[in-house]
C-alpha cells in the first residue's frame, strides 16, 4: 500500500537502526538505515535483530532491576517477574528475575522501552515512512558534499523490502546524493534490478565460493548470489565484491583462489570496483544474549597480523583490486 505526498510515493518499511558518520560503506561520510529481514543465517552475523522482520524486544539483564514496570504497560504480555532460588539452605536467597516470553510476539507498541527505569529493553525495529527516513539522512547532506558521501542501505538485507528501497533511493538521487546498498544478493533479480536503477554502487557480499559449504555457513546455497552478481556486472552496474573472513572456514587458500578466479573475468569491466576482504570480528555478540540467541561460533576466529600477510600474498597473484580492511 502506498500514497503520494508532496510529490513523494510513501510507502513504509520496519528499519532497525540509522548509523551516521559511518566512514566504511562506500565512499566518503555515509548514513546507514538498516533494514529488518534476511534470507541468511550466517553463523557470524553482528546484527541478529536484523534476522526477522518481526519486532523483537532486547533485553540487557545486567541493567535490570526487575521493578516489574514493564509487566502492565505489555499488552501482549510478554513480561513477567520468576522466583528464582539460590542456596536451598538459606530462604532469604530467594529472587525476582524479570523473563522475555519468546513464544509472545511483539507488537511493537514500545511502551516497556519507555517506562524501564534502566533502560535494560529495547525494541529491535520501528516502521519508517520514506519521507521520515529522508528527514534523517538530509540531515547531514553537508557531509556528503564535503567528503563524496551519502547514503547507503543494508541490514538485514534490503531486498526484503526492495519497493520502498528503490522509492527511497530514487528521493536520493532527486536530491543529488550518492547511494549504494549492501547486499547478500539472494534475492529475485527482478528485486536487484529494481533497486540498481537508483544505486551508485552496491556492496555486494561474497561469503563463500563453495556452494555446500556456503549452505553449512549461511543456510542457503550460492547458485542465485552468483548468478546476480555476474548479471549486475554484466550489466553495467557499479559493484564492490566483499568477502568476510572466517578463520578456517572460508579462508583457505582452495577458497581464496576459486574466488579470485571466479571474479577475474571481470577485472576489465570498469564498473568492477574490486574486492574488499573484511576479517572476523566479534562486534555484536552481546546482541544475542538480549535476544537469547545463542551464538554459533564458540572458538575466537580472529587473525593474526601474520595470516592477512599471507593471505595478502595468496590474493594478490590475480592482479584484482583487493583490499583488507582493518577496522
Amino acid at each position: 500500500m502506498s500514497t503520494e505526498i508532496n510529490g513523494i510515493l510513501e510507502r513504509k518499511a520496519r528499519i532497525f537502526n540509522v548509523q551516521k558518520y559511518s566512514i566504511y560503506d562506500g565512499p566518503g561520510i555515509r548514513t546507514l538505515i538498516f533494514f529488518k529481514g534476511c534470507p541468511l543465517r550466517c553463523k557470524w552475523c553482528s546484527n541478529p535483530e536484523g534476522l526477522e522482520r518481526k519486532y523483537q524486544v532486547m533485553f540487557q539483564e545486567d541493567l535490570c532491576i526487575h521493578c516489574g514496570s514493564c509487566i502492565p504497560v505489555c499488552p501482549a504480555r510478554i513480561h513477567c517477574v520468576s522466583a528464582e532460588i539460590g542456596d536451598p539452605l538459606q530462604c532469604s536467597n530467594e529472587k525476582t528475575r524479570h523473563r522475555v516470553n519468546r513464544d509472545i510476539e511483539c507488537v511493537g507498541c514500545r511502551k516497556c522501552e519507555v517506562i524501564c527505569p534502566k533502560r535494560a529493553l529495547s525494541i529491535a525495529g520501528m516502521d519508517r515512512k520514506i519521507s521520515e527516513v529522508l528527514e534523517i539522512i538530509q540531515q547531514d547532506s553537508l557531509f556528503y558534499l564535503s567528503s563524496g558521501g551519502g547514503v547507503t542501505l543494508g541490514g538485514g538485507e534490503v531486498t526484503a523490502q526492495p519497493e520502498f528501497a528503490a522509492n527511497l533511493l530514487m528521493e536520493c538521487k532527486r536530491m543529488g546524493i550518492h547511494t549504494a546498498i549492501e547486499t547478500c544478493g539472494y534475492a529475485k533479480l527482478d528485486s536487484l534490478l529494481m533497486i540498481a536503477q537508483f544505486t551508485d554502487l552496491f556492496l555486494y557480499d561474497l561469503k563463500q565460493i563453495d556452494s555446500d559449504c556456503h549452505y553449512e555457513l549461511t543456510g542457503v546455497r550460492n547458485e542465485r548470489i552468483l548468478d546476480n552478481l555476474t548479471e549486475l556486472i554484466s550489466r553495467g552496474f557499479a559493484v564492490k565484491v566483499r568477502m568476510p573472513l572466517i578463520r578456517g572456514l572460508n579462508d583457505s587458500e582452495d577458497i581464496l583462489s576459486r574466488t579470485m578466479e571466479f571474479l577475474l573475468p571481470f577485472k576489465s569491466y570498469k564498473n568492477f570496483q574490486g574486492v574488499d576482504l573484511l576479517p572476523y570480528h566479534k562486534l555484536g555478540i552481546n546482541k544475542y544474549k538480549q535476544l537469547d540467541m545463542k551464538y554459533a561460533i564458540i572458538e575466537d576466529l580472529s587473525f593474526t597480523a601474520e595470516k592477512l600477510d599471507h593471505i595478502a600474498e595468496v590474493v594478490k597473484d590475480y592482479d584484482l583490486q583487493v583490499k583488507i580492511i582493518k577496522h
